[in-house]
């Protein structure tokens, strides 16, 4: 009989090692499910929210000012307002060259500069707010340079 015992003893921990070790798999794509759910519906309510944002007046935008000196020819990249922040081209500018813009809210500005097969020297200068953000150089041919930042102040 002692020889049953184990036996015995044995068949139900199999089973239950069986049964545990298929319950966390389920158990995991259903946390890891409902996880996804959540993070969907708070980006949902973000994405809600700041499009009622713009409708309060100027605090959801930034003055920003892309420039770009030096001498030459260059192809300048720059985001504009717009859904996604969409990046515009301007190819063969004769430097220099200055755009501003109203840029949403929480959408960094970004402006490029690639200069021409004659190189030479250029730089981007980016301005939020009317304060200096960041200043880059190219040098020689196809030379580039990339200015990218944000507003650090506080809306109210």
């Amino acid at each position: 009989m002692s020889s049953n015992e184990p036996a015995e003893s044995a068949a139900p921990e199999e089973n239950e090692h069986e049964s545990a070790g298929r319950s966390p798999g389920r158990r995991g794509w259903l946390i890891g499910g409902t996880a996804l759910l959540a993070c969907a519906g708070l980006a949902g309510y973000g994405l809600l929210g700041t499009d009622e944002q713009p409708k309060t007046g100027t605090a959801s935008n930034a003055a920003v000012t892309y420039e770009v000196t030096g001498t030459g020819t260059a192809e300048i990249s720059y985001l504009t307002p717009g859904e996604g922040g969409t990046a515009t081209v301007e190819k063969a500018v004769t430097l220099p060259w200055k755009k501003s813009v109203q840029m949403p809210l929480g959408k960094p500005p970004t402006v490029t500069l690639v200069l021409d097969e004659k190189g030479g020297q250029a730089s981007c200068t980016l301005t939020v707010r009317n304060k200096h953000v960041q200043r880059a150089t190219a040098m020689g041919a196809f030379g580039r340079a990339t200015c990218t930042g944000e507003d650090k102040t506080r809306q109210g």
